[in-house]
């Protein structure tokens, strides 16, 4: 009968070196996450989501699912700690990215005082577009907070605080500059009129539904399956972009906003949605490659985010 060997974890700060903790006859099978829990009891301020353990303090950190005894290491482990900050859940986090912008916008809808002049204080804009760009901007945001709480499968992973407030500045922000102008005494309606509007208003709802459809099907792939898979396209005709770009999400997302400049015709909204696009081609590309390396059956076909293209 074979008798385990146990391991020895020394836990020293990344900055300056001193020894935070040294852990005793810590069973090799082991993970991270299990040793920051170990760690959280000695030093209850840092609880796990806070810590970063790394092998070397330059070094990459190692994952709360990595196992003790699948390090290199030898039966003494020598980990270095980083304090991460203050963090937030993830359905907290977009819950707060998500809330802002809708409360903003509405605040320049209803040009409640000190935002226009006071003779503006709570009068409404003579033009439909305004409206319907209130409703659309309303509804989208709804959306993605019902999405958060019913349709998203988030890990435990969280996100630093100092992050999550250059998030919600971004949103926040950008949310009330979009607002300020659309609602506008001066605002002047699209060039083309009723036509560009209501062609517009086609292309923000189908790209609506669309980035839904793709929420759910993500959703659907996360549940009761233990092996991972890459999303395929299902009988909903929302998923065949997935025959062309391994993202259509962001695809419908960068679409929903397009149709909203077209609407809207703001020249901030189309700053807005060049900026947005930039960030989500990031990801989408990140996405994609990671695909195309987990899985070797991967469909060659698929770009990161518009179909034949990028």
């Amino acid at each position: 009968m074979s008798r385990t060997t146990f391991f020895e974890v020394e836990i020293l700060d990344a900055k300056t070196k001193d020894q935070l903790c040294f852990l005793d006859k810590v069973e090799p099978h082991l993970t991270i996450g299990e040793i920051k829990s170990l760690f959280h009891k000695l030093y209850p301020q840092w609880y796990p989501a806070r810590q970063a353990l790394k092998l070397d303090p330059r070094g990459k950190s190692l994952r709360d699912d990595e196992v003790l005894q699948s390090l290199p290491v030898g039966t003494t482990a020598t980990m270095y700690f980083r304090d991460l900050g203050p963090q937030l859940g993830w359905t907290m986090v977009f819950l707060a990215e998500y809330l802002g912008p809708l409360l903003a916008y509405l605040l320049f809808y209803f040009r409640v005082p000190y935002i226009y002049s006071h003779s503006f204080a709570f009068t409404s804009s003579p033009h439909p577009v305004v409206t319907l760009a209130c409703a659309c901007h309303t509804i989208h945001y709804i959306k993605r907070l019902v999405e958060t709480i019913f349709v998203h499968r988030f890990s435990h992973g969280t996100m630093p605080l100092r992050t999550i407030v250059w998030n919600c500045a971004y949103y926040w922000g950008f949310s009330a500059w979009l607002a300020y102008y659309i609602n506008h005494p001066l605002y002047t309606p699209p060039s083309y009129g009723n036509l560009q509007i209501n062609y517009a208003l086609a292309v923000f709802v189908m790209c609506e539904l669309g980035n839904f459809s793709i929420h759910l099907t993500l959703n659907s792939l996360k549940n009761g399956s233990k092996h991972r898979k890459f999303p395929v396209p299902t009988k909903n005709p929302f998923t065949w972009l997935y025959f062309f770009v391994s993202s259509p999400n962001y695809t419908y997302e960068v679409g929903t906003w397009v149709g909203f400049s077209i609407m809207t015709q703001c020249v901030p909204v189309a700053l807005y949605t060049l900026f947005g696009f930039i960030q989500m081609t990031i990801w989408a590309r990140g996405k994609h490659k990671a695909y195309s390396r987990e899985f070797k059956d991967y469909p060659a076909l698929r770009m990161a985010i518009i179909p034949l293209i990028l």
